[in-house]
């Protein structure tokens, strides 16, 4: 931070640092105590010290009493704890804030209580003295009187008596430091033994009274004294704010408690509250939440309300509806009633439904981390309702006699600690079992699980009050105390509920278990497929054969066996939740295995009998039941035909889809009879089907893809395959050069599988291929169609500019006239606006207002310069003696000289000139404006007669010929140049305006008189002199009009002849004067303006977006009212001078490299400032130094970027309430006009406190600063720089968490800590220049909350604690790396209108897609890579994924959520630890799970951060696919790929799981091929069948492979993102950014992602460990550490790389001899580019990766960290070992059957040694027993004893007998020698096979290691666990040296360096970047400035 820390005193007598507050602009040189810095046991002590800073400056004694106490009272403490007889009363309680402190925590029990009282102990004696000496009275308390009184009539009496001026906020402020000076005073007093004046008890009464009602409110402030507020003395707000309030107080004949104090004005939620015990603060929130809803939804309904305040019924009915659709679903999907009973009164129908409403919103409002179980509230609900209505009605309660009461009481805090937290204990327990999600997920309910137990009806066996013996309670005490040995099965777990509905169990499974309808259709078509290839020629129509048909009739058994399989899986799968399960449910999967298996069989038997000559298959099953008898082909048909049944039934209600919702909606018995068989009854997923046209969209889409795919997987990989297997299968073989286990199997069926495999998983995996190209065609028609890319540059706008004043009016500015929009093809195709023509109208003035706004905004955020920004703005004051619109000069610049240069040529050509003009349009304006500015400019500044005469004659004329077309004839044009000159001086000096001037002025007047007349119209000069001769009345001659000798006779000489200088020069006039000189005098085109290219995106995005079709804009009264809330934890707030200056190893700085990134933008900064750099950072301006950090800040991604960007909202607002509500005079005088006036003026004004009222009511703000408390506590800068955006946004909210501790009331000692949600605001600054300015904070609610609020993963859960302080309909979810932007906050209040209308015909949005753009693209390539690849998802794919796929969901943010839907069914995430890790996407499964809808907008978009180096990028796609993992085992993923039609379910997968899978399959498919060309290779079937043409020149798998690589270099990837760019850039600029992107290694890129996706994927599924990995969001231009690069690679590339490496080199040494060359390459490069790219691309997008140096550096780190022992404590950063044991740690959980998977797998890498020991030329010749194996065994096990005897004896003998230890050694070196030698001498061992022998037993090695990783437990208890680990770290230390030799090979050649820097940062470099002085260019200045 810029400001520095310290304190006053001898240093030995300084405080803690952490206690000194940062010193302010008023209080500089001192230090004061930090209120904020203060224990959270001693929170309460905060106000005092507030106090004391604020009086400091000017009553430091009463300062010094509030906050300290005397040396001698600390003596009297510590001596009191060691002497309890000593008394020292006089002093007691002198000292305010100590005694406080002391009586709040007396043991100092509290974290940093003692060091905060020692803290104080240390102020105190270093100022009594100074302060004893300051004090006027003679005694403390005289002086605290005084103080108290002065204080009493300086703030408080005089806030009051300003009347209506009286600043609320600020008179808060000054009643609460009056009561606690009062608090103070009282205290002294007592010391004194001084009695209180009457007069100070009697005013301390009126405070007391008023400190009560004057409390911190958030929006509305409702106490009595708020009718002077801003938002109350709008005329309308305060109507409809009324009319809610005032329905609120009516508590007529509502019950209250008997020893209830009521006081005034309380209302229903005050009742709710005393009844149902709500916290007063949870009362507070709710009753303005409810207020500001009911009132937005009854402005919406009444725009003009009437003058009475009444609250409308169908404004409480509409919100009413919203509120409890869900609710009453529930009731009626449990068959209850609901409790929401309306009395017959029609008086009493309004008060019950706010009762209702407001019971659910105190609820909601205080049921924490229960708010993401919505069923489980509305459970809660439904019994308080009906005791409320019990209440109400006045019923008697059976049990007890008396009138129905609460089950739980009224007192305080009741609902919290007896409803809440039993069920949040529940939560906490079962996430606490969960072991932070590392336990499986079948062994904890999590909050699904949970919410979903009130899905049942035996959900009311829990009760109410609920029964504490509940099951739904019940948590064995044995699962929360684990016993190691018994882990997966805990005893005794009858009584636990168990999982609900579904369990989420670890497996590949999950996948076809989800999906079964798709993997059963493409298994069925391949089948048919096979068989049609199989038998005759390969043509199709070979199906109308009879055998044939009969053989693809077969498909019906297998859909049947899948059937079976699905069945069964079912089973497996949901075993764990057993005994949640409803009999019903038990039966119907009873039911669905013996139905499916029964199938099996009936379709067996009947399709056997079908034969005359049956087939193998059916001569198998007729010979199991008898082979007699005729064929009987129609019982099969028969059969097939019942079979299908309900598939037909399917179809016809999938081709009617509202049938089929209200038939999953419907409650009827026989209905719910039939659809449970389809699928079992659950609460969500019912109704989900979209409108005929929707379903006609999507299923077109997937005909023509599956037909495409099909067609190409038969002819292409399936048919020509066939004859080359037949081939293959007829060939026998005899020799193996192997061991042959099966030597006589038939049909080479090993060959058959190693060629078909691949085929078969590209098979399923190239629909992934056929999606992306589909999806590529189909976005780009839709984005075509939508008018994306219309205007994409400078000149595109400059084209269409004519037309923008009126989009601008179409799209941004309400109608005022309600005329039918057009809607359809032609209004999509064809969109016209009016042509805005003159500047008279209020059209322009609005377009002017909004465009300037715009505009303004580019230069604040130094997108543009000064100059720019004066081409770009129009006149904020319309000139009305205009008749034309005035177009920014941007598009005028030049024109004028051009246009006089072409006059000036003309030759008296008029009708040419003209023509020529007229061709230019913008010429054409140019020249009318000049002409009509210079004629107005004259006429204002000509002020005398008899000129005045002259002028308007001279006027006339021009005019006149002008009108009859002759001014070029008759005029001479060639003088026109000479009269420009003299007016541009003239210009000149009324832009100066200064009157020493005067007489220049005076001779330019008489100039251009003279080059009129002489030059330019002869014929005017004798008329002129008769008319001055006729006003002076005498005679002259020739040359007396301008040079008479007497001045008094000369025109424009004469006083009063000339208005010069001109006062006072208005705005407007100034204006006027500098766009004049600007049209005038610039000569060069302004083509290039805006010069950045942001500034130019963004101007043109804008622009084309306006003439797409959105709703229209209704006005920001009428609008939906909308909330943000961004979640943040810990990231940057805003960088600090130190970090910015701070530099990195090689001497880069963020601020430096900013600068180099962003140079225009720097320069335009500095210009903006009026300052150099080195000014800045040596200015003693503390806003200067601000203004750097904010410029920084707002190009890195930074909170403060974020909360300027979505603060655009409120100021868009305020200017479009502005255009809305100003009258035509402040339209034309502009919006500038208010916005610049000062404070008073503006109250003054009241247009601008009705913007800011409208502006209040429609938008909130909340950030959720989780950690905001601790940090405040701490002293951190963060907290400070959180402070400092609140006081910069007054309506920016903060929530937080506070955690404070406690004494338990019993126990003195004990502390306990609570936990509260708060919400805080900025407390105003001063308004007396004489208080030091204190930037601090002010609580508005703070809600108690059960326990901890992150029970799960922390964003959602941040989210959800703060989501109750947010407001409105709609609320928009923003991360804290996103950005905003002024012109697209316009266009807000036309998005939320789409919630308004039916998208689908079907259901209105329940949540609104936004586009992003990505702004962090030009740091690097890799960036760029990110930004493109993100942008292709934001745009075209989600675009596709909305419209027609319908199943777009929630990918993150900045989609905007319908509010009171989402609060109502779980919130805007989900938070279940582990398996929500993609928090985001869960949102969008839930919203449409529950009939929401999801849409996508494009002519909106938010800017978005994302990550930018290598490591982050991996970071982020490797949580990314943890994420997808967890989802594959989902409960929502499964029900979606259940409950969706067929199609829509093919979108769903492809889009989401799918992708990860297909991936997934890609790099398997390598490795099927690679581990089956092994086979063949090794066992000598490869050669033996080398004449096939199968082996030789396969082309069917060169197809599947080359669609394999076609994955694997990012084609899917690409496709979307060429057609993107292509749309919106231009297809020329998407070639051309191709190009560059391979020539930037973009493949290698692809290729690294691949594995990073499949790795982690891959791993979740089989064993978990997925987790949130914080990526960082700083700029990467560091370099990453070898070590850094291994740890983080290689498991997931680097193993995988060697792996693939050695299959391809074995495959390379043993198949050549019979290979063709071109058909290995074909098969092989796209694999060895995966090899290359996965082992070295770390190291090649790595900064300075090949720099000598830092290799050298690397090697010593990684050497140093290879060598590092691990244990408790040492990071895996510091220590191999440690990296190493966490690196497997996902083994430890992952449960008997991820094992098995894991050794299944490692045995793979035993094929290699059992194959290539018989291919070593000493094996060769001899026999091929498997005794061979076994000996490389021997061999194995004897290396593995030598090196177990080494390291033992190295332990043993290396100390005592160094020498024979030695000696040892060398004989064991000299045996391996000599044997080696022997090898080669006598069975002539090669060099060969050396590396064979390597080949072969280092995959062994491996296999092994991975086996004991795997069995970990049983090795440990063996003893053998440090044995592998020294295996394994020898393994690594090979692996690291391949890996480091050829980059430090590389590293040698300094072109090498050089081209890896060009490559990673050109696209920097195209920007002007000189990367080469950011990687290295300061060091040198470092040097020489060191040396000088």
């Amino acid at each position: 931070m810029s400001s520095s820390r310290g304190g006053a005193g001898p240093s030995s007598e300084a405080p803690p640092r952490r206690i000194i507050r940062t010193q302010t602009a008023g209080n500089l040189g001192e230090s004061v105590i930090d209120s904020e810095v203060v224990p959270s046991s001693l929170v309460e002590i905060a106000p005092i010290l507030r106090v004391a800073n604020e009086v400091e400056k000017t009553h430091p004694r009463v300062a010094y009493l509030c906050m300290f106490l005397s040396s001698l009272f600390i003596s009297f403490l510590l001596l009191l704890s060691k002497f309890p007889m000593l008394m020292f009363a006089d002093l007691a309680g002198r000292f305010y804030a100590f005694e406080k402190a002391h009586r709040l925590d007396p043991n100092s029990s509290g974290r940093g209580v003692r060091q905060f009282k020692t803290a104080l102990l240390q102020r105190l004696e270093r100022e009594n003295d100074p302060t004893l000496k300051g004090r006027v009275k003679k005694s403390d308390a005289r002086e605290m009187q005084s103080f108290y009184q002065h204080y009493y009539k300086k703030y408080i009496q005089a806030l009051q008596n300003a009347a209506d001026k009286a600043d609320r906020a600020q008179l808060t402020k000054a009643y609460q430091t009056a009561n606690v000076l009062f608090e103070v005073l009282k205290a002294v007093n007592m010391t004194q033994s001084m009695e209180v004046d009457r007069e100070i008890l009697e005013t301390q009464d009126k405070v007391a009274e008023k400190t009560e009602i004057l409390v911190p409110y958030n929006i509305l402030p409702l106490d009595p004294d708020s009718a002077n507020q801003a938002i109350m003395r709008f005329p309308e707000a305060r109507y409809l704010i009324q009319a809610a309030v005032y329905a609120l107080r009516n508590t007529r004949g509502l019950p209250w408690p008997k020893d209830y104090k009521k006081k005034k004005d309380e209302d229903i939620l005050d009742w709710l509250g005393s009844m149902f015990g709500f916290q007063k603060h949870n009362v507070a929130n709710q009753r303005e939440h409810l207020i500001l809803l009911l009132a937005n939804v009854h402005i919406r309904q009444f725009p003009k309300p009437d003058q009475q305040p009444k609250l409308d019924e169908c404004a409480l009915t509409e919100v009413m509806k919203k509120l409890f659709k869900n609710y009453k679903k529930w009731c009626k999907y449990l068959g209850r009633k609901s409790s929401l009973w309306l009395p017959t009164i029609q008086q009493e129908v309004q008060q019950r439904k706010l009762l209702y409403m407001g019971l659910y919103l105190l609820i909601w409002g205080e049921a924490a981390n229960l708010r993401f179980m919505p069923e489980c509230l509305c459970y809660i609900y439904h019994h308080m309702a009906f005791e409320l209505y019990g209440m109400l009605a006045g019923n008697v309660s059976p049990m007890t006699g008396e009138n129905v009461k609460p089950a739980y009481g009224g007192e305080e805090e009741a609902f919290l600690r007896k409803v809440v937290t039993p069920i949040y204990n529940v939560i906490a327990k079962e996430a606490a079992r969960s072991k932070k999600g590392r336990s499986k997920h079948s062994q904890w309910r999590n909050y699904d699980d949970i919410n979903e137990y009130f899905w049942s009806a035996d959900c009311f066996r829990l009760g109410w009050p609920m029964r504490a013996d509940a099951d739904f309670f019940c948590l064995p005490a044995e699962m929360l105390v684990f016993d190691k040995s018994n882990d997966d099965k805990p005893p005794n777990r009858d009584k636990w509920v168990g999982k609900v509905n579904f369990v989420e169990i670890r497996s590949f499974w999950h996948i076809f278990r989800s999906f079964d309808r798709m993997w059963s259709f493409f298994i069925l078509c391949l089948q048919a497929m096979i068989i049609v290839a199989w038998n005759g020629p390969g043509d199709p129509s070979v199906i109308f054969n009879g055998d044939v048909f009969k053989k693809v009739l077969s498909v019906f058994i297998t859909a049947a066996i899948l059937k079976f399989g699905q069945a069964v899986l079912d089973v497996i799968l949901s075993w764990k939740a057993q005994r949640s399960m409803s009999l019903y449910v038990k039966l119907r999967y009873i039911l669905k295995v013996v139905s499916a298996a029964a199938w099996v069989i009936v379709l067996s038997v009947t399709y056997a009998y079908t034969w005359d000559n049956p087939p193998g298959f059916a001569q198998t099953i007729r010979s199991w039941f008898g082979s007699g008898g005729s064929s009987a082909p129609s019982l099969f048909i028969l059969a097939v035909v019942v079979y299908l049944s309900p598939n037909m039934l399917a179809a016809i209600f999938f081709l009617i889809p509202f049938i089929r919702r209200h038939l999953e909606r419907s409650n009827y018995r026989i209905v719910m009879l039939m659809m449970w068989w389809s699928q079992p009854r659950l609460y969500v997923g019912r109704g989900m089907h979209e409108s005929a046209f929707s379903l006609f969209k999507y299923t077109m889409f997937w005909v023509l893809l599956i037909i495409t795919k099909l067609a190409f997987s038969y002819y292409i990989e399936i048919k020509p395959l066939v004859g080359p297997t037949k081939a293959i299968m007829s060939v026998k073989i005899s020799t193996f050069q192997w061991h042959e286990f099966f030597p006589h199997a038939r049909n080479n069926i090993g060959v058959v599988i190693a060629l078909w495999a691949p085929i078969i998983l590209v098979y399923f995996m190239d629909t992934q291929i056929w999606y992306a190209i589909f999806s590529t065609l189909f976005g780009g028609i839709y984005g075509a169609f939508r008018r994306l890319g219309e205007i994409r540059t400078l000149g595109m706008l400059r084209s269409r500019f004519e037309s923008l004043p009126g989009a601008f009016n179409a799209s941004l500015v309400p109608e005022e006239t309600n005329e039918p929009k057009k809607k359809g093809l032609r209004a999509t195709l064809s969109r016209k606006f009016p042509t805005v023509i003159s500047n008279k109208g209020k059209e322009a003035a609005r377009f002017a207002q909004l465009w300037n706004q715009i505009i303004t905004s580019f230069r604040e955020e130094d997108l543009i310069s000064d100059r720019e920004m004066n081409l770009l703005l129009v006149p904020y004051w319309a000139d009305t003696q205009l008749d034309l619109i005035q177009w920014p000069p941007f598009l005028l610049a030049s024109k004028i000289p051009i246009a006089l240069d072409m006059a000036k040529d003309s030759n008296g050509k008029d009708r040419e000139l003209k023509k020529r003009i007229a061709n230019d349009s913008y010429m054409s304006c140019a020249v009318r404006e000049c002409y009509a500015s210079f004629k107005s400019i004259i006429m204002h500044l000509v002020q005398g007669e008899k000129e005045t005469e002259v002028i308007e004659y001279i006027f006339k004329e021009v005019d006149k010929h002008i009108g009859a077309d002759t001014l070029i004839s008759e005029l001479r044009m060639s003088a026109l140049p000479s009269l420009y000159e003299q007016f541009v001086g003239l210009i000149k000096y009324l832009l100066a305006n200064d009157p020493k001037d005067r007489d220049q002025v005076v001779i330019l007047f008489q100039d251009m008189l003279e080059v009129v007349t002489r030059d330019i119209d002869l014929a005017l000069e004798d008329h002129i002199f008769s008319l001055v001769e006729s006003i002076h009345g005498g005679t002259g001659h020739e040359g007396m009009l301008h040079l008479e000798p007497e001045p008094h006779h000369q025109l424009f000489a004469s006083e009063g002849a000339i208005k010069f200088p001109i006062e006072p020069a208005t705005a407007a006039w100034n204006e006027k004067i500098k766009r004049l000189y600007l049209l005038l005098t610039t000569k060069e085109s302004a083509m290039d303006v805006p010069s950045n290219l942001e500034a130019r995106r963004r101007i043109s995005f804008f622009s084309n977006s306006l003439f797409m079709d959105m709703p229209m804009a209704p006005k920001v009264r009428n609008m939906l009212s909308f909330s943000v809330l961004t979640p943040y934890y810990t990231e940057e707030v805003l960088f600090s001078l130190p970090d910015l200056d701070s530099q990195n190893e090689d001497g880069v700085s963020i601020l430096f490299y900013l600068q180099k990134i962003f140079p225009d933008e720097w320069n335009n900064f500095l210009q903006r400032v009026s300052s150099t750099e080195e000014d800045i950072k040596g200015s003693e301006s503390d806003e200067l130094v601000e203004e750097l950090r904010l410029w920084a800040s707002y190009r890195g991604q930074t909170l403060t970027r974020t909360v300027r960007g979505m603060m655009y909202y409120r100021k868009a607002l305020e200017l479009q309430a502005f255009l809305d509500m100003a009258k035509d005079e402040d339209l034309m005088e502009g919006y500038k006009a208010i916005e610049n006036l000062d404070d008073n003026s503006r109250e003054e004004r009241s247009l601008w406190t009705q913007c800011q009222t409208v502006a209040d009511m429609k938008f909130t703000y909340v950030v959720s600063c989780q950690q905001y408390g601790i940090d405040k506590r701490s002293g951190s800068a963060r907290a400070q720089d959180i402070l400092r955006l609140m006081t910069r946004y007054p309506s920016l909210r903060v929530a937080y968490i506070d955690e404070v501790e406690e004494t338990v009331k019993d126990s003195k000692k004990k502390i306990n800590k609570v936990y509260y949600s708060c919400l805080v605001k900025a407390m105003p600054k001063s308004s007396s220049p004489s208080e030091p300015e204190q930037n601090l904070d002010q609580v508005i609610y703070k809600i108690k909350l059960p326990g901890p609020a992150i029970l799960g993963e922390g964003k959602p859960e941040n989210q959800n604690h703060a989501i109750i302080f947010t407001r409105g309909e709609g609320l928009q979810t923003i991360d804290m790396n996103q950005d905003n932007y002024m012109e697209e906050a316009l266009k807000m209040r036309n998005l939320l209108q789409e919630f308004l209308k039916k998208h689908d015909g079907v259901r209105f949005p329940s949540i609104l897609g936004l586009r992003e753009h990505i702004f962090t693209g030009s740091v690097s390539s890799l960036a760029w890579f990110m930004s493109n690849q993100e942008t292709s998802f934001v745009t075209i794919g989600q675009r596709l994924l909305a419209n027609p796929l319908k199943v777009r969901f929630h990918y993150g943010h900045p989609d905007v959520f319908d509010r009171l839907f989402h609060l109502t069914r779980g919130g805007v995430s989900k938070a279940s630890k582990v398996i929500n890790l993609s928090e985001d996407i869960f949102a969008g499964f839930n919203s449409t799970l529950r009939e929401g809808n999801v849409t996508h907008h494009e002519y909106i978009q938010v800017g978005k951060g994302r990550d930018v180096g290598l490591n982050q990028i991996s970071m982020f796609e490797a949580k990314i696919a943890n994420g997808n993992g967890e989802q594959t085992l989902s409960r929502d993923v499964y029900r979606l790929g259940h409950r969706f039609d067929f199609f829509r379910m093919l979108s769903c997968y492809f889009t989401t799981v799918g992708f990860y899978f297909s991936t997934l399959i890609t790099v398997l498919t390598v490795y099927i091929f690679l581990y089956g060309r092994l086979y063949l290779v090794l066992s000598g079937l490869e050669e033996g069948l080398s004449t096939q043409k199968a082996i030789r020149d396969n082309k069917p798998l060169q197809v599947a492979l080359a669609s394999q690589s076609f994955v694997q270099i990012g084609v899917l990837m690409a496709l979307p993102m060429l057609m993107e760019i292509g749309l919106e850039r231009g297809f020329r600029t998407a070639l051309s950014e191709f190009i560059l992107m391979q020539l930037q290694l973009a493949p290698v890129f692809f290729t690294f992602s691949l594995g990073t996706k499949t790795h982690y994927f891959g791993r979740t599924l089989l064993h978990g460990g997925a987790k949130y990995r914080p990526t960082g969001r700083g700029f990467v231009v560091f370099h990453a550490k070898f070590a850094d690069n291994y740890r983080l690679y290689s498991r997931s590339h680097f193993v995988k790389g060697i792996e693939l490496m050695i299959l391809l080199v074995v495959y390379q040494i043993f198949g050549h001899t019979y290979r063709s060359v071109v058909a290995y390459i074909l098969i092989t490069v796209s694999m060895w580019f995966m090899v290359g790219t996965w082992l070295f691309a770390p190291f090649l997008f790595n900064p300075s990766g090949f720099e000598w140096q830092k290799i050298v550096d690397d090697w010593t780190d990684w050497n140093k960290w290879i060598s590092n022992r691990g244990g408790i404590g040492v990071p895996p950063e510091k220590s191999w070992e440690s990296w190493w044991e966490e690196e497997q740690e996902h083994l430890q959980y992952s449960g008997m059957r991820g094992i098995i998977v894991e050794i299944l797998l490692s045995l793979r890498f035993f094929i290699y040694q059992y194959g290539l020991v018989y291919h070593l030329n000493i094996t060769k010749k001899g026999t091929k027993s498997f005794l061979v194996y076994g000996i490389s065994w021997l061999v194995i096990f004897v290396i593995l004893f030598v090196m177990k005897t080494v390291s033992v004896g190295r332990r043993k003998f290396s100390a005592n007998f160094q020498l024979v230890f030695r000696l040892i050694k060398g004989m064991i070196f000299l045996t391996f020698v000599s044997i080696l030698v022997i090898l080669i001498a006598l069975p002539h061992m090669t060099v060969q096979d050396i590396v064979v022998c390597i080949l072969a037993f280092m995959p062994t090695g491996w296999g092994m290691l991975q086996i004991a990783q795997a069995l970990k437990p049983v090795v440990r208890r063996a003893g053998f666990w440090g044995s592998v680990k020294t295996l394994a770290r020898g393994y690594e230390i090979v692996m690291g040296l391949l890996l480091f030799t050829p980059v430090a090979f590389l590293a040698w050649f300094p072109f090498v360096s050089e081209f890896q820097t060009r490559m990673l940062f050109n696209q920097a470099f195209s920007r002007g970047l000189q990367i080469s002085r950011i990687l290295g260019g300061q060091r040198k200045e470092r040097s020489s400035r060191n040396k000088e």
